[in-house]
């Protein structure tokens, strides 16, 4: 039976993400560098005052895409150890939507793979984010473009 203390290195999932402890599972005394990305949500998107985040994903085929990520990563950086975990459902504001350790020799490894990681996350894996306003309405925001949500029927 797993032990289910450790985290898996892979999870898309609702509630609370765990940093510290993925942290604590990067531990690998072959890595000089270990390296914690927690993306989290923020008041403000291009002028607007943002309420909270929610997250959709069709979860196998997201947990199967950040796993081939994950694998990418480790060898194109020579990574020890490498988590990611994502969060779906509504994400209050300063709470992490994602969190992405990775842990290797030397610093400049780590640094650089969490960084692709994050941008290979947001170009590949089915997430998607909606932002809810302060002020009332909502957008679905990918990437850097966002598409308002349109309460009235299509043609």
């Amino acid at each position: 039976m797993a032990d289910e203390s450790v985290p898996v290195p892979i999870r898309v999932q609702a509630g609370v993400l765990d940093a510290a402890a993925l942290r604590a599972a990067a531990s690998d005394p072959s890595a000089g560098a270990v390296v914690v990305f927690e993306g989290t949500a923020r008041d403000h998107h291009e002028g607007l005052a943002v309420a909270d985040l929610a997250y959709e994903a069709f979860v196998p085929m997201a947990e199967a895409e950040l796993g081939r990520l994950r694998t990418e990563a480790l060898e194109r950086f020579g990574l020890c150890r490498c988590l990611i975990h994502h969060r779906i459902g509504v994400v209050p504001l300063l709470e992490a939507a994602v969190v992405i350790v990775t842990a290797s020799p030397h610093r400049q490894e780590a640094f650089a793979a969490a960084a692709w990681l994050m941008d290979e996350i947001k170009h590949r894996v089915p997430i998607w984010k909606r932002e809810r306003y302060a002020g009332g309405g909502e957008s679905w925001v990918e990437g850097q473009a966002r598409r308002a949500l349109d309460p009235r029927p299509g043609p």
